[in-house]
Formats: C-alpha cells, structure tokens, sequence
C-alpha cells in the first residue's frame, strides 16, 4: 500500500507551505503591514499605468492643459507652466515619473526600506497633487463646467494623490498607532477629509442634473459597468440637489461620528461602501480599463483609509504599545 504524502512538516509540501506563512507574515502580519502592503503595491499600480503609449502622447499634456479653466491665475500658471516643461522632454519626464512611482511601491513593500519610500512619497504627492490634479480641482470657480461638477466627492475630489500620502503618513512604521498623526490625529484627518467632502457636496452639485451629469461624464470600458453607470444616472436625473444635500449631511455624519469615536466602527463601513459606490458609478474604477488613466482614482483610497482608522476606533489611548514589535510588523494595532 502506497504512503499518501504527508502536507506536514518533513512532507513533500511542507517547503511550499513554510514559505508562504513566510510570505503572510512578512506583507500581511497586521492591520499596519497590510495597509502598508496595499499602498505599495497601489503604488507599484500608478507606475505601470505612467509607461502606457497614451502618456507618451499629446493626450496626456492637453489632459493636464484641461486641468486650468476656471482656475486662479497662479494655479492655471504653474500647471500650465508644467504641462509645457514636461511637453518638452515628455519621454524623459514620464518614463522617470513612473519609475519614481514603481520604486515608492516596491520600497514600501519592503519593511528595510518602508520609511525612506514613503518619506520620498509625501514629496511626490506635493508635485504631483499641484501639477498633475491641479489641487483637486477644489479651487476651481464653484460655477460648474458643462452643467459637471468638478470638484465632487463623487468624481474623486478632493484628489486621490493626496490619499496616499495621507495614508502613508498614518502607517508610518513608528511604532506607534496612526503613525506621525497619532489615534486623535488619524481620526481628526478623517473627520476633517469629510467635512470637505461635504462643503463639496454643497458649493458643487451642479444644479438639479449635476450628479447626472458627472455619471454620464464618467469612464468607463466596460458594457456591464455603463449599464450600472446608466442605471444610476437615470435614478439621479432632476435630483442633483436633494441627493447632494443628503450625501452631504450623510458626509458630516461619517467625519463626526469617527471624530467622537461615537459607532465609529460602522460609520467607517459607511465610508468605505459609499466611497465603493463613488468609484463605480461616479469614477468607473478611474478610467483603466477604458484607457489613459493615470491611477485607479480615489475610491480605492478611501477604502483603504477607512481600513487604517478601524482599528484605531474606539482605542484605548492608555494601552502599552510594544513599539519594536509594530516597528517590525509583528503586532497588531
């Protein structure tokens, strides 16, 4: 009778699984190293999409160049400015872009090198967030272009590059809970990102058609995605206004109750659906599979915030930390 082989140790499959607990425990050890484990490989992401042939083209310089209507005189200036310096040498400026990109993603995979990558990150965010998103668009004229609104929580305002600096910020691998913001000040930025959220709601709806508007401005590439896409568009037409009223009172909810630790835990499940819903309908996953995108949006992003602060809600601020055990992602936070 043959010998059924062993997945035990000292079996034929015990190398595969001690390596991929090996695996596990180094990306996906705790709620920090899984988060840091995401944005890296979110990062990773961004990078590749900067080498498609569309960024080589003078799509992307006019997508940069469509980013100064309506905006102030110095913002509309200094994009315009580096929309034209990186027209001039676009094949040197973009190919290193995306290498800066993939080298921040790997380097925060890496727990060596985690901290000096997401540092390198919070510069790349400053240029990229004023030159590339143009601050969001969120000091653009309230007046919206095309009966769209162009600052909306809806269509990723107030800019998904900022994200993740923020996020990097707080899985800073400091040892402690909420990296360089701390518990309070994770929470506070939260709270404070959706109260923008809301004001945006208020001063961009657009009028009576402005969310339909912006779903049927949305990308897409997909038959089943603009399906839903339509769907939606067609449930907000003539309702901008009461939708936007509501989504900004439910965005004021989410930003107070995780400020006053008050069920924070399910406001930040509301976040995270409501942001899931925003990347559908409002983003279309941030145009990759219709082509040109630049990163997936900030759908995602917010998601994965919303994962940092769950396990800092509610938290006991009086809890020893263990800091070379967080350092070293072998703790949970």
């Amino acid at each position: 009778m043959s010998a059924i082989p062993s997945r035990t140790a000292g079996g034929p499959y015990s190398g595969e699984r001690s390596g991929l607990i090996g695996v596990r425990d180094y990306f996906w050890p705790d709620s920090t190293r899984r988060a840091q484990t995401v944005l890296g490989l979110i990062w990773v992401l961004v990078g590749a999409l900067q080498f498609q042939s569309f960024m080589y083209g003078n799509g992307f310089i006019q997508l940069l160049q469509g980013l100064t209507g309506g905006q102030p005189g110095w913002i509309a200036s200094s994009v315009n400015q580096g929309a034209a310096t990186m027209e001039s040498h676009q094949a040197i400026f973009n190919t290193g872009a995306g290498l800066i990109q993939v080298a921040i993603g790997f380097g925060i995979l890496f727990k060596r090198t985690t901290k000096p990558a997401i540092a390198v990150s919070f510069l790349w965010v400053v240029a990229v967030w004023w030159f590339g998103e143009a601050f969001g668009m969120m000091f653009m004229a309230t007046t919206p272009i095309g009966g769209i609104p162009m600052a909306s929580p809806l269509t990723g305002a107030p800019g998904a590059v900022l994200l993740y600096g923020l996020i990097g910020a707080i899985v800073w691998p400091n040892g402690r809970p909420g990296g360089l913001f701390g518990v309070r000040g994770a929470r506070a930025l939260w709270a404070g990102l959706w109260l923008v959220m809301a004001w945006l709601w208020l001063v961009e709806a657009g009028g009576a058609n402005g969310i339909h508007n912006a779903i049927n401005a949305a990308p897409s590439g997909m038959s089943w995605l603009s399906s839903v896409q339509d769907g939606f568009a067609n449930i907000t037409k003539g309702n901008g206004v009461i939708l936007a009223l509501l989504l900004a009172a439910i965005s004021a909810a989410i930003a107070i109750a995780v400020a006053k630790n008050w069920r924070a835990k399910e406001f930040l499940i509301l976040g995270a659906a409501l942001n899931l819903i925003y990347w559908v309908v409002g983003q279309g996953f941030g145009g990759i599979f219709q082509g040109g995108a630049t990163d997936p949006n900030a759908g995602p992003l917010f998601i994965l915030m919303a994962y940092t602060l769950y396990n800092l809600v509610p938290y006991d601020l009086k809890r020893p930390v263990d800091r070379e055990a967080v350092y070293n992602g072998e703790a949970d936070q």
